[in-house]
């Protein structure tokens, strides 16, 4: 799952927080000019799979972003490291797959300058790299991947701050894999499927 975050208030002045964090990065420029503020987040979470019902640890990893002061517009990138999950197939027999997930070009948003709410969307590219049936490992490829882009939308948690971090979350869903082998069938009659949600913790902001 390429993702996204910021701000709600900091500690009460919202907006106030953004423009001040702006003069750390950038001293001395003049209100009306625009402000690009650079944060890193170590972050981590989790993802619940509506397909095979079940659910991701996510991270840990970080995430890069960059806020325009002026406007509120987001860019960021999310890097994470591969996710490993195990499920029954048709209830009873043991599958074990491990997927990383390959951004589809920066996430995008917007933050609220007024409230500091936060929205983005990400195109994410999963693709499986290992899979396990009944203890036995079974072939995928190396192009084993979903058709198309997985779109995730999220948006800010209640007591989000964009200096403290907080939570972020959404839903989104995943398409039909393709390049996956004689694994293929299998595959799409499990994964595949709309509801999935997700979560995600930023920790506190390293600015600059």
């Amino acid at each position: 799952m390429s993702v996204a975050t910021w701000s709600r208030r900091i500690a009460a002045t919202g907006a106030a927080g953004l423009l001040a964090a702006s003069t750390l990065v950038a001293p001395g420029s003049p209100a009306s000019a625009a402000t690009f503020i650079k944060a890193k987040y170590k972050i981590s979470g989790s993802t619940f799979l509506a397909g095979p019902k079940a659910s991701l640890s996510l991270g840990p990893g970080t995430l890069s972003a960059k806020v325009n002061a002026s406007n509120g517009k987001v860019s960021a990138t999310l890097s994470l490291p591969p996710a490993t999950g195990s499920f029954k197939q048709f209830g009873v027999v043991p599958v074990t797959a491990t997927a990383t997930l390959i951004n589809d070009g920066p996430t995008t948003g917007t933050v609220n300058l007024g409230t500091g709410a936060v929205k983005t969307t990400s195109k994410i590219t999963m693709q499986i790299t290992s899979l396990t049936v009944a203890g036995l490992p079974v072939p995928v490829g190396h192009r084993c991947e979903t058709s198309t882009p997985v779109v995730v939308s999220l948006k800010s948690q209640k007591g989000f701050n964009i200096l403290a971090g907080g939570k972020v979350a959404g839903s989104y869903t995943i398409p039909k894999f393709s390049h996956c082998l004689l694994a293929t069938l299998l595959i799409n009659l499990t994964i595949p499927a709309s509801g999935n949600t997700i979560t995600l913790k930023l920790g506190k902001a390293k600015i600059g």
